[in-house]
Order: C-alpha cells, then sequence, then structure tokens
C-alpha cells in the first residue's frame, strides 16, 4: 500500500482537535520513513525480486524494526510524545501515535509474508498485492474515501483539495505503472523521500486554506 497509507491521516485530519494535517501525514508514513533511511544505512534490507507479488517486486527480507508490530508501536509512541510535547494535547498526541500504527495493519492486508510482530518469524501478510482487481480500487476508495471526508468536515480551497488529489493519484500512478529499477540503490531511498515529502507539502498547502474547527 502507498497512498492508502494517507487515508487515516485524512481521516483523523478532519476530526476537531486533531493535529495538523502535515503532521499526519508524516505520521502516516513515519514507518516508511524509517526504514528508507535504515535501507540507506544498511539497517534493513530489501532486493528487486520481479514475480514475488503480482504488484510489487520489492523483495522486503529484512526489516525487524520498522515494520514489525512493536517496531511500528515504539514508532508510535515516539512520534505521539514529540506531538505531546509540542502541543502539550493529549488527544493530538493520542491520535498521531494511532496513525503511525495504522501503516503495520494496512500493509498486513496487502503484504505478501514479510511483517513480523516482534522482528522474528513468522512472517505475516494477507498478499493482497497478488489481487490487484482487489488491492488497486480498495487503495483508491481508501484514500479518496478519506479525502472527501476531510474535504466535508474542513472546507478547504476546493482547487488545493483537487491539486493534492492528482499529486496522489500521480504517486499511485508511478507506483503501479511506472518502470522499476532493477537493483536497489541509493536513489531507491531519496525516491521515496522525494514522493512522501511531496504529498506532505501538497497536504500542508491544502490544510492551510481549512477551516479552524469541524
Amino acid at each position: 500500500m502507498f497512498i492508502g497509507h494517507w487515508a487515516p491521516a485524512l481521516a483523523v485530519a478532519a476530526k476537531r482537535k486533531s493535529p495538523g494535517i502535515a503532521t499526519l501525514f508524516v505520521a502516516g508514513q513515519l514507518v516508511d520513513w524509517g526504514f528508507f533511511g535504515f535501507l540507506l544505512l544498511g539497517i534493513e534490507h530489501m532486493r528487486v525480486t520481479p514475480g514475488i507479488s503480482a504488484m510489487n517486486p520489492m523483495d522486503l527480507y529484512h526489516m525487524p524494526y520498522t515494520h514489525s508490530l512493536l517496531g511500528s508501536v515504539v514508532f508510535g509512541a515516539a512520534f505521539g510524545a514529540l506531538v505531546w510535547a509540542a502541543t502539550k494535547d493529549r488527544m493530538a498526541a493520542l491520535l498521531a501515535g494511532a496513525v503511525v500504527v495504522s501503516h503495520w495493519l494496512l500493509d498486513l492486508v496487502v503484504h505478501v509474508p514479510d511483517l513480523t510482530l516482534a522482528g522474528s518469524p513468522p512472517k505475516l501478510g494477507l498478499g493482497l498485492w497478488n489481487h490487484p482487481a482487489l488491492e488497486m480500487p480498495l487503495e483508491l476508495g481508501l484514500t479518496f474515501g478519506a479525502l472527501w471526508l476531510y474535504a466535508a468536515a474542513r472546507k478547504p480551497a476546493l482547487p488545493r483539495v483537487l491539486v493534492l488529489g492528482a499529486v496522489l493519484l500521480l504517486l499511485q500512478a508511478i507506483n503501479w505503472f511506472g518502470s522499476v529499477e532493477p537493483e536497489v540503490t541509493a536513489g531507491t531511498s531519496l525516491l521515496a523521500f522525494f514522493a512522501y515529502a511531496l504529498a506532505t507539502l501538497a497536504a500542508w498547502w491544502m490544510g492551510k486554506s481549512a477551516a479552524v474547527s469541524a
């Protein structure tokens, strides 16, 4: 799952007294920010293995820290603590932490077995990446349903909603249909960082025009 990870961020951002939408967009992909950072440092590993699933050639064979349930909870707790330190708002901190942890739960639905509970086997994953006719509408439906929910609650400027929607759709189209590099390089992480930052910037821009309360 890619843009679907921002669906919880958008849904939570529709609520009163939620953290800012840019904060929540970081939360939604924080686990992958961590993974691609660890990949650069050689702490976690992936390789390109065509055919490992019908939709995604990434063989995520070693990611015990970011993509274990325990690791995701640690990331969520740390991020929630940062939000609390910045805002002194307990509910905002809890919501931000929950969005971080939602990443693992959504990955569980689509990944082939490569997730863990605490870094060691058994490896888990329901494998919806092997069923594009189910995964693709599910991801789009979650994401744009949540965007509609946010827009209905917060009333941001329509052109800014459309820009965010276009950015998300473009990123997902590249993810699904773009060419795949034959091997993992530093550019793999840098490209991921660029995509996450672009979506977060578009969400922040949209949020600047939104109503203060819902």
